[in-house]
C-alpha cells in the first residue's frame, strides 16, 4: 500500500502544477530561509494576487497611484495569519481585539537585480518586518533579501538596509489604500528585526497547520482511502 501511494504521489507531481499556497513548501530551512511566491513586481501597474481556490493569478485591481510596489511582493507558502499571529501582535503592541487577516503571510523581497515577471518562487532570507495592523487585523509584512543577491544577499538585519529602502516600503503600505478612503485604519506600529520576523513566520506556519493540516499528509490520507476502496 505504501509503495502504491508513493507511486501515485510521484505521478501526480509530474502531471499537475502545485498550488502556490498549499502545494509549495515554506522551505526546509524555514524560518531562517523561506520560499516566497511572488505575485507582484515593481513594474506592475496592476495588483495581482493568487486565487485561493484555483491557484491561478488573478487581477485584484489596477494600482491607483503612480507609485508602484517598491520590491518583489508575495507570500510565504503554507502560512496563514490567524490566532497565533494575532496573539503575538497583541502581545507586542498592547492592543486588544486584534485578529488575524486570514491570509497567507505577506513578504517583501529585495534584490539588486530587476525581476521581469511574477508567478515565481524566490528563496530568500528574512531580515525583519513591519508590524502592520489593518482595520484591527494583524497584517505583518516580512522583509527579506533574495538569497545570493550581490547587493543584499549578505544582509542579516533590517537595520543594515539603506534607510530610504525601508522608508519607501513603509510609505507604500501606509498610503496605497488612500483612494479607498480607509488609509486611516492602517498603521505600522513597529519595524522589527530578524528574530521577531522568524517568530511571525513560525506562528503563521502553526496557524496554517492548525487550520489546514500538513499538505503531504492530507494527500497521503486521500490516496490511501482511494486505494482501500479499490481493493
Amino acid at each position: 500500500m505504501k509503495e502504491d501511494i508513493k507511486q501515485l504521489k510521484d505521478a501526480l507531481s509530474k502531471r499537475f502544477v502545485a498550488h502556490p499556497w498549499h502545494g509549495i513548501p515554506a522551505g526546509d530551512k524555514q524560518p531562517e530561509i523561506v520560499n516566497a511566491f511572488i505575485e507582484i513586481i515593481p513594474s506592475d501597474a496592476i495588483k495581482y494576487e493568487v486565487d485561493k481556490e484555483s491557484g491561478y493569478i488573478l487581477i485584484d485591481r489596477p494600482q491607483k497611484f503612480s507609485n508602484h510596489m517598491p520590491c518583489m511582493y508575495g507570500f510565504v507558502p503554507q502560512t496563514y495569519c490567524d490566532k497565533s499571529v494575532a496573539e503575538y501582535c497583541a502581545e507586542k503592541t498592547g492592543k486588544t481585539g486584534i485578529v488575524g487577516d486570514c491570509d497567507p503571510l505577506d513578504i517583501c523581497v529585495l534584490s539588486e537585480r530587476e525581476v521581469d515577471r511574477g508567478n515565481i518562487i524566490a528563496e530568500c532570507i528574512p531580515v525583519g518586518g513591519f508590524r502592520m495592523i489593518d482595520g484591527g487585523e494583524a497584517d505583518d509584512k516580512i522583509v527579506a533579501v533574495l538569497k545570493g543577491d550581490q547587493a543584499y544577499g549578505d544582509i542579516k538585519s533590517i537595520d543594515d538596509l539603506p534607510k530610504m529602502v525601508v522608508d519607501r516600503a513603509k510609505h507604500f503600505f501606509l498610503t496605497y489604500k488612500d483612494l479607498e478612503g480607509n488609509s486611516k485604519n492602517v498603521e505600522i506600529t513597529h519595524v522589527y528585526g530578524p528574530d521577531e520576523a522568524k517568530e511571525v513566520i513560525k506562528r503563521s506556519y502553526k496557524d496554517y497547520m492548525d487550520n489546514f493540516g500538513d499538505a503531504d499528509d492530507n494527500l497521503t490520507n486521500v490516496l490511501a482511502a482511494f486505494l482501500k476502496e479499490k481493493v
